[in-house]
């Protein structure tokens, strides 16, 4: 019978065609890709050529093309619209997918024939794209466990397996805490809520099929509410409820969870040779070594410590003479840094969101990358897997160059957090191929007929996830496997974190920050306000994130700790962390590192980054100014379209000239003088 998924896609750039597939063409699609597949493989290890370089290493990159069609059209809903059948079937799939792709990087024979290329390299006279990926792909197997034999491999491929299904375990726990837990308020309760926010409660009590309005535990609805809340008693409960995600007891609690994950790894990592998991993760990073992560967060955490304590006591104050007896708590921070936002820079966040409209940014990250690369955007009719979502063809000069999809609101069966991914990568080999790349959101919804309101933070996410997507639309490199975002872990956040330089430059908030109900354009004084204010608060982000990367680093960097919570506390309490400042993701909830491989080990990458996108956006404002195209090119040739065809260091180099060091990030975030 014929299956949406492996016919040939006749939608608009070849879009999956989400309209005709249904859940259950899943199962039987991922059952005829995985025999393609294998068949695929087999083919490659059963050729009686010689190994080369077009016979192996080009034909596994050539190998998978209906697999990859299934596999990205499913987990692009199963992470932005998990329905119950969907998890049911990601639970299915993921132990299934694990020991397929471990059959395959552990396979002794293939590897063999990929190690045989990779022996005489020197002959082969590959010029510098082929030579890369033949690097790649060889050092991927070995790091696989490729290399291993009997009783090691067989427990290498076990482990792999029990990991792919503690990965989603973690994942859809978290997300049914979020989906489950909710606050209702009454009508009293909304006392002091700026609009915008009562009209995101109501829409979400809609949701949920409540009578009123609720408080869930999105982002995008929690953290105001600790914002503008003057009852104490509902903000504790709301904050309490926030930071307990995946340790509320019960069938959905991460904690025994996250204890198998850290043992697993560190398994992995002994028998691939290595004294822990962080040195075998960081062996492939700019970083390199435990030793360099631990170097730069700390020289950031001692500063933005002495700043949150500072901050700590101005809040207190505050607190008491509200009447707060005691200590000022977690649930409080939030609410009288707005108030103290509002008194030291007359800056109202109700007021400000009213020039942040969704659309008017959007609008916003595309006319800056038009100006910076010549790219336009037209919003595409295509079939798409839910009715929030939009597509737009991008184009350069009149040619086609990506589709670009928006998924931007909340909803209770997408995972928290904000995310790009694609569903295709551009290559040129063994297929040529535009790419279609997904930025994927969880800003307020608002209710029908109103504007959906952005706060600053907000807006900053939304030029962050789409410089991710600009990584991925802007590659032209010959090989998927190094396409876009297949950078190192801790080059990967580099365009992302610099895109955001964006939203501070002055002209741009000029022509799109203008005021929901009036159109004017924000007030200049406001504007001047807005960019003065851009660094308030940065002692408690700071530490709230060095936390979290400074845990996630000692898990790893040592024996796993059979109890992490335990160690968990023990980091912190070292560190001094103040009272009133939560981990930014406490371990229970901690999705960056326990759902999958991605950051473990590696959270610490998005400051690694910073470093780089604080002396980057430098070469913008040392030259022309922000839209200097001469910077801009010299951006895309050397980083944007690159992928990982070159190493990072080199790359950053050749933009830059050097390598940064951190005293750009810490003035940036305005630590340091």
């Amino acid at each position: 019978m014929s299956n949406p998924l492996l016919d040939d896609w006749k939608t608009p750039f070849q879009l999956p065609p989400f309209d005709l597939i249904s859940d259950e063409d899943y199962g039987p699609a991922l059952e005829t890709a995985l025999t393609l597949h294998n068949a695929e493989i087999a083919a490659i290890i059963e050729d009686p050529a010689e190994p080369d370089f077009e016979n192996t290493i080009a034909a596994l990159e050539a190998s998978g093309e209906a697999l990859d069609k299934v596999l990205s059209s499913f987990f692009a809903v199963a992470g932005a619209d998990a329905t119950p059948r969907r998890q049911e079937l990601q639970r299915e799939f993921s132990p299934k997918l694990a020991k397929h792709f471990a059959a395959i990087s552990g396979n002794p024979d293939l590897y063999q024939r990929v190690k045989a290329v990779w022996d005489k390299r020197e002959e082969l006279g590959l010029d510098d794209q082929d030579d890369r990926q033949l690097f790649l792909v060889h050092r991927g197997y070995v790091r696989a466990g490729a290399a291993l034999t009997g009783a090691e491999a067989d427990r290498m491929k076990a482990i792999k397996e029990r990991l792919a299904v503690l990965g989603t375990e973690f994942t859809q726990n978290l997300l049914a805490d979020e989906r489950d837990w909710v606050m209702e308020l009454t009508e009293a309760d909304l006392e002091g809520l700026p609009d915008f926010l009562i009209d995101a409660a109501r829409s979400a009590g809609e949701e949920k099929g409540k009578d009123g309005p609720v408080i869930t535990l999105s982002r995008s609805l929690i953290v105001p509410f600790l914002q503008f809340s003057p009852r104490r008693e509902l903000r504790e409960k709301a904050y309490k409820a926030w930071t307990a995600r995946g340790a509320f007891g019960g069938p959905t609690d991460n904690r025994g969870i996250a204890a198998e994950i850290l043992a697993l790894r560190e398994e992995r990592a002994k028998l691939l040779g290595y004294d822990n998991f962080a040195r075998y993760k960081l062996d492939t990073e700019m970083a390199g070594t435990p030793e360099a992560v631990r170097d730069l967060l700390m020289q950031v955490w001692e500063p933005a410590k002495a700043q949150a304590l500072a901050d700590q006591e101005v809040l207190a104050a505050m607190a008491a003479e509200d009447g707060v007896n005691g200590p000022i708590e977690g649930w409080d921070w939030r609410f009288y840094s707005e108030k103290r936002r509002k008194a030291e820079h007359d800056l109202d966040e109700a007021s400000l969101k009213q020039y942040f409209q969704l659309d008017r940014m959007i609008e916003a990250v595309f006319d800056c990358a038009n100006r910076l690369f010549g790219l336009e955007f037209k919003e595409l009719d295509a079939p798409l897997y839910h009715p929030d979502a939009r597509s737009w063809e991008v184009t350069r000069d009149g040619e086609h160059v990506a589709v670009f999809i928006g998924d931007y609101f909340a909803r209770g069966t997408k995972r928290s957090g904000a995310w790009c991914s694609a569903i295709r990568s551009q290559a040129e080999r063994p297929r040529s191929q535009a790419p279609v790349v997904v930025n994927v959101c969880n800003f307020a919804k608002p209710p029908k007929g109103k504007v959906a309101l952005l706060s600053y933070d907000d807006a900053r996410t939304l030029f962050h996830e789409f410089g991710h997507a600009l990584h991925q639309m802007l590659s032209d490199v010959r090989w998927e496997g190094v396409s876009g975002t297949s950078v190192a872990r801790d080059f990967v956040e580099l365009p992302s974190q610099l895109y955001e330089h964006w939203l501070e430059v002055p002209e741009v908030l000029e022509k799109f920050a203008t005021h929901a109900e009036t159109g004017d354009p924000m007030p200049r004084e406001m504007l001047d306000k807005v960019l003065e204010a851009a660094t308030y608060d940065m002692g408690f982000q700071t530490v709230e994130y060095v936390a979290s990367a400074l845990v996630d680093l000692e898990f790893h960097d040592g024996a796993a700790p059979e109890e992490p919570m335990a160690m968990q506390a023990d980091v912190l309490e070292k560190l001094g962390l103040p009272r009133a400042i939560a981990m930014r993701h406490a371990t229970p909830q901690f999705a960056h590192v326990f759902s999958g491989d991605g950051y473990s080990s590696g959270y610490y990458s998005y400051m690694w980054s910073e470093v780089m996108d604080a002396d980057a956006f430098a070469a913008f404002e040392e030259a022309g100014g922000a839209f200097d195209l001469e910077i801009a090119k010299s951006l895309e040739d050397n980083i944007l379209s690159k992928g990982g065809s070159i190493d990072a260091a080199e790359l950053y180099t050749r933009f830059r000239g050097r390598l940064p060091g951190v005293e750009a990030l810490l003035k940036g975030r305005g630590l340091a003088a």
